[in-house]
């Protein structure tokens, strides 16, 4: 009885904490200002640009994206730049965030923390990297570690979908 009451909890857990990083969080994020770019915008309108390698939805001002390590942007060409749920997918986080900073002045990264298990841990079919990180946002490239059973899991299952 105590195990199935221990993984209730557990279970309850996950999806607080999913709920409240993925959704309540985020979406504070995403309606504190528009987003002159909001990059791998996926279905969500950021207010100005959006940006993605995959037309999930129709936005407006959508920029279909071809690589993410050139992006087709000017130098500073945006004052506040919002890139979510993303950089923990990408092959190469430091290239991303640098080609982020060299169109915005202000990038914020959203990224999945640690004490949400669900997202830091169990995305393994796409995720590639674990963000060393308790907080949901960040002006700068949070410190990570290559998410090893994910890779494994990719490579061996074709699962990965990185750019």
């Amino acid at each position: 009885m105590i195990i199935i009451v221990t993984i209730a909890i557990f279970l309850v857990y996950l999806s607080l904490a999913h709920l409240l990083s993925y959704s309540i969080l985020k979406n504070i994020t995403l309606k504190r200002r528009i987003w002159d770019l909001n990059i791998c915008c996926g279905k969500t309108d950021g207010g100005g640009v959006n940006a993605d390698i995959v037309k999930h939805k129709d936005l407006p001002n959508f920029v279909l994206i071809k690589d993410i390590y050139n992006l087709p942007f000017k130098n500073k060409q945006f004052k506040y730049v919002l890139c979510s749920h993303t950089i923990e997918h990408v092959d190469n986080p430091e290239k991303f965030y640098q080609e982020l900073k060299r169109v915005g002045k202000n990038v914020v990264l959203v990224v999945p923390p640690l004490w949400d298990i669900f997202a830091s841990f169990l995305a393994f079919p796409s995720h590639r990297w674990i963000c060393l990180t308790l907080k949901k946002e960040h002006p700068s490239l949070p410190k990570m570690v290559p998410y090893t059973l994910a890779i494994a899991y990719q490579n061996l299952f074709g699962q990965h979908i990185g750019a």
